[in-house]
């Protein structure tokens, strides 16, 4: 095909010819060094435009060039100064290199590189730091996002301000390498990944230092994703940070910070039995195939798993939205059939990603008494409104909990992190091979959490210590999962002197309290880390000030954020890396031949709408959703010809029941985390059943 040999000599001609990612991991906190390596090799001068993702939740703190000797090291300014500085800077005939992170989307940014002129080279430094998110098995999880696919815009919205240019995977020409180092106060357990890894290598024999690499060979198809275990993770801590020595004292990069890790324990018997679950499916073009048919099993999954009395609806939406029923219905027998029929009928064909509109009706309904309303959001994450969704849910907070699942290669970390925080529930991403259903069953599980309500921290610091706390109040705590804080300590920070933090909560009527103690001594060959994810926790709470607060105050909210933007060398929404060669200025004859660099995309040739993904097809159902399929509301299995098929065995209902028990028991232990709530409303049923066989005896 004439189009595809054009297009492929074209992208072999793009100046992008290599990226070379080091990732440091100390605990749970990520330093990530990006070095992108730039050749233009067409007979004129180019502006190359690299449109890539990022974590959503990164703070970025270094931008450099260097080309040939000549290093130049970027600052950061406000957004439009900066743009005006490139833009002039290369009509001078200098080098210029602008990074701007998108206005709707924390987690897309925009590398510019002008001018490069034939024959030359240039090779960029890009630095962020980022906390590792803890999983449902108390790994911590490292993603460098790869892939981008283009973002949905609703008509008549503002678009998100970058064109995203994807291609296949297949037909990209520069390469990925990776490696990482890790270390941490415990030793590193095993670290595992969706891609290949050349073996781990531990530094030292107590094994907290390790280093491990991508294996030889990968393709530029997928985001990268680590998970790392430690040995009896998880523990409290605090790692407190000595200030800048050029920054002024009293600032916030003048000051010492401290990083608190807290992780409460709660008794795990505590569940609640009744809450308004209310399930928000992705079903745009881009859902199609396996990631549909794995969306509709989950939907049966939960459906199954549901306490009785409790309340359910089901939304569908793309480019517009549709429900099961007109309100949330009761839990019984006949509307989970009802939900279910709708369910095997769902298809990845709503269009586009406009998840807005169904968010805003969902709150419009008003909330059942007595009945927590939870919200599980699934969607592969294509959305170009970002911002205005999370600010939605936040606005939305006090009436529910969010549980967001961000399905596929590519999906938004703003988004699916944004909506999980904001609302006060959990976020989960399933990629490659990953199943969701256990994914999701851990989140049911905190959504049958009853809410921790009053919680407070207080701090207890020698008396010359002052505090300002950084990160905003917390307001969700789960079971096992890590709540950070971050503050600025003013005044004399002494090395033998000891501080400490006290959090209080009550969960189901019962008050807890947890203290941890530490030392006010600065840790050691932190550089900044803490200061920058400080600042960048700041920002991001002055960020969304400003969004609420638009049009009033005088525009101080954003006076003040790209202050402190400025001062701590961390990107914002309103600032923007720039970086001239002033070194030598060449005249240039005639405009600059503009290259925008391609990213992968995980559905191919991608367009400006929702279209269907082509996605390998997904097998049979296998027997285990088949048995799910066939439970009751109540928890009991029927003997019919469907149960025999599925268990291969025949007998009376409440033998049914046992011996659908035994065969999850005898054959699916692996997946107990999926099937645990069925397997106890199934008992339960049992136990209904003995009770009732006394009772008819007496």
């Amino acid at each position: 095909d004439v189009q595809i040999v054009g297009l492929v000599w074209t992208l072999h001609r793009f100046p992008l010819k290599s990226i070379e990612v080091q990732l440091e991991v100390r605990d749970h906190v990520a330093t990530v060094v990006s070095i992108l390596n730039y050749e233009n090799k067409e007979d004129k001068p180019l502006e190359a435009v690299f449109v890539f993702p990022l974590p959503g939740d990164a703070a970025v703190c270094h931008f450099s060039a260097k080309i040939g000797q000549t290093q130049i090291v970027a600052k950061v300014k406000e957004k439009q100064k900066a743009r005006k500085e490139y833009d002039d800077a290369l009509s001078s005939g200098q080098q210029a290199f602008l990074l701007e992170e998108s206005d709707q989307s924390p987690d897309i940014f925009s590398l510019s590189v002008g001018s490069l002129l034939p024959g030359e080279s240039a090779s960029i430094r890009l630095e962020y730091v980022t906390e590792l998110a803890v999983q449902a098995d108390d790994g911590l999880r490292f993603c460098l996002p790869a892939v981008l696919n283009p973002r949905y815009q609703p008509q008549g919205r503002k678009s998100a301000g970058v064109q995203v240019t994807s291609v296949p995977a297949s037909l990209l020409f520069y390469r990925l390498s990776f490696s990482a180092r890790v270390s941490s106060p415990r030793p590193i357990s095993t670290v595992e990944s969706n891609c290949s890894l050349d073996p781990l290598q531990y530094l030292n024999t107590d094994q907290t230092q390790a280093t491990v690499k991508l294996a030889a060979g990968h393709k530029f198809d997928r985001d990268v994703e680590l998970l790392i275990y430690y040995k009896d993770a998880h523990q409290p801590t605090a790692v407190v940070e000595a200030g800048q020595a050029s920054a002024e004292p009293g600032s916030l990069m003048g000051d010492s910070m401290v990083m608190v890790s807290l992780y409460p324990e709660f008794p795990q018997s505590v569940m609640a039995s009744c809450g308004e679950f209310v399930f928000l499916m992705d079903r745009s073009g881009s859902m199609s195939n396996t990631r549909i048919r794995s969306a509709k099993d989950t939907l049966l999954l939960l459906l199954k798993s549901l306490p009785m009395g409790c309340y359910f609806n089901i939304y569908g939406f793309g480019s517009r939205y549709e429900h099961i029923f007109p309100k949330s219905v009761e839990y019984t027998q006949q509307t989970m059939e009802e939900a279910l029929k709708s369910v095997e009928q769902m298809q990845a064909d709503l269009g586009g990603t406009e998840i807005l509109e169904p968010l805003k009706h969902i709150y419009s309904q008003p909330c059942i008494p007595s009945q927590p309303r939870q919200l599980f959001v699934f969607t592969d994450g294509e959305v170009g409104n970002t911002k205005e969704v999370i600010d939605l849910v936040k606005k939305k907070s006090d009436s529910h909990r969010c549980f967001s699942f961000g399905i596929g290669e590519g999906a938004s970390s703003a988004l699916i992190n944004g909506m999980a925080k904001e609302g006060g529930g959990h976020a989960q991403f399933i990629t490659g091979t990953d199943r969701m259903q256990a994914k999701v069953m851990q989140s049911l599980r905190f959504a049958l959490q009853p809410v921790v309500v009053g919680i407070s921290v207080t701090w207890d610091l020698p008396k010359e210590v002052s505090v300002t706390v950084l990160s905003p109040p917390i307001k969700t705590l789960f079971q096992g999962q890590r709540s950070l804080i971050y503050a600025q300590l003013t005044g004399q920070v002494g090395a033998a002197a000891e501080g400490c933090v006290t959090v209080k909560y009550s969960l189901a009527g019962h008050p807890s309290e947890n203290q941890l103690h530490f030392s006010l001594r600065p840790a050691e060959d932190t550089g900044l880390t803490v200061h920058r994810l400080g600042a960048r926790t700041l920002i991001r709470s002055l960020e969304m000030e400003e969004r609420e607060s638009r049009g009033q105050q005088d525009g101080e909210v954003k006076k003040k954020l790209v202050r402190l933007s400025v001062q701590s060398g961390v990107s914002s929404s309103f600032t923007a890396f720039i970086a001239v060669n002033k070194a030598n200025s060449r005249v240039i004859q005639g405009p600059l031949v503009r290259r925008n660099i391609p990213t992968p995309s995980e559905s191919g040739f991608c367009l400006i709408f929702d279209f269907p993904v082509a996605l390998p097809k997904q097998p049979p159902r296998d027997p285990f959703m088949h048995l799910v399929s066939l439970q009751k509301a109540s928890g009991s299995w029927l003997l019919d010809p469907g149960l025999a098929t599925a268990l291969g065995k025949t007998s009376h209902e409440v033998w049914a029941t046992i011996l659908a028990l035994v065969w999850l028991h005898a054959f699916k232990m692996d997946a107990k985390d999926e099937w645990e709530f069925l397997a106890l409303k199934a008992a339960s049923w049992i136990r209904a059943q003995n009770g009732r066989n006394n009772d008819n005896i007496k």
